[in-house]
């Protein structure tokens, strides 16, 4: 499966010390090889990159690790393919605007038989599950608010709702952002940490590179690191819970609920009863 990497600011900070280790795992201390992505947002509109190479080889990559792009939310992903032809259309982050921004989405986990129904106004580009499934979050979110731009507690609350119901068909671990906040969600395996004053010393664990950020911030710095596997040996990192979404902002996570846990529980241990469930969904 892939690999997430999520950054939430309390100012515009660049991404260059986590890519530098996350990017290793694409080829060097990991499989994760089919390509990869990044986005940065600035304000309503984001800067895209995406490869089918891997984050080790692409250029594209290379530039990321070497040029401190500042932003308050961003977004990685590096592939390991299980649905879909390794092609640029089927690398995350995926993009789409709704509300007067882009929302950018990026999934890790394998989602078997998912082809719910779609209206039309957000339609797949590639074919995978991921983004089908991101077509019908966005789907579901117009369909909850129309066009008229809602809370973010508001977009918590039908993503609480929405996310179990996809996750009845496989794993589905993901990082959501519209450029205000960050939104994660979890069914097998997320860390999170938050990064502030006083800051300390952090060393990579797929690389030997250590930074003291308390050499390179100031007081009113703080940064909330989302990832698959920890990226440091010397941070403390939070795993999520089976089915918890957190929404960061502002460097920090402002709101987290369990969704279901009890019931992903049974299943895991009798996987019939998610193929029961599954016929009720749509």
């Amino acid at each position: 499966m892939c690999q997430l990497l999520g950054m939430n600011c309390a100012t515009p900070t660049d991404i260059t010390f986590s890519f530098r280790g996350f990017s290793q795992r694409a080829g060097i201390t990991s499989d994760h090889s089919d390509g990869f992505g990044i986005a940065f947002f600035e304000d309503k509109a984001c800067r895209l990159f995406v490869d089918n190479q891997s984050a080790v080889e692409s250029p594209i990559a290379d530039l990321i690790r070497n040029y401190p792009i500042k932003s308050r939310n961003v977004i990685a992903h590096i592939r390991k393919a299980t649905q879909g032809k390794i092609t640029l259309e089927n690398s995350h982050p995926f993009i789409r605007e709704l509300w007067g921004r882009h929302w950018i989405f990026a999934h890790n986990g394998d989602l078997h038989d998912f082809n719910p129904p779609l209206s039309g106004r957000f339609t797949p580009v590639g074919n995978t599950d991921s983004e089908r499934a991101f077509c019908y979050l966005l789907d579901q979110l117009v369909e909850a608010f129309g066009y008229e731009e809602p809370s973010l507690d508001e977009i918590f609350e039908v993503l609480e709702k929405i996310s179990p119901q996809i996750a009845e068909y496989g794993t589905f671990n993901y990082c959501l952002s519209n450029g205000k906040a960050l939104f994660s969600y979890a069914i097998t395996k997320l860390h999170w940490l938050v990064r502030e004053y006083p800051f300390n010393q952090a060393h990579l664990i797929d690389l030997d590179v250590e930074v003291d950020f308390s050499q390179v911030t100031t007081p009113e710095d703080r940064v909330a690191v989302i990832t698959t596997e920890p990226l440091t040996h010397n941070e403390n990192w939070t795993a999520y819970q089976p089915g918890e979404m957190i929404l960061f902002q502002h460097g920090k996570p402002i709101k987290k609920a369990i969704t279901h846990v009890e019931r992903l529980k049974r299943e895991q241990e009798n996987p019939e009863l998610k193929r029961i469930t599954r016929a009720d969904q749509y």
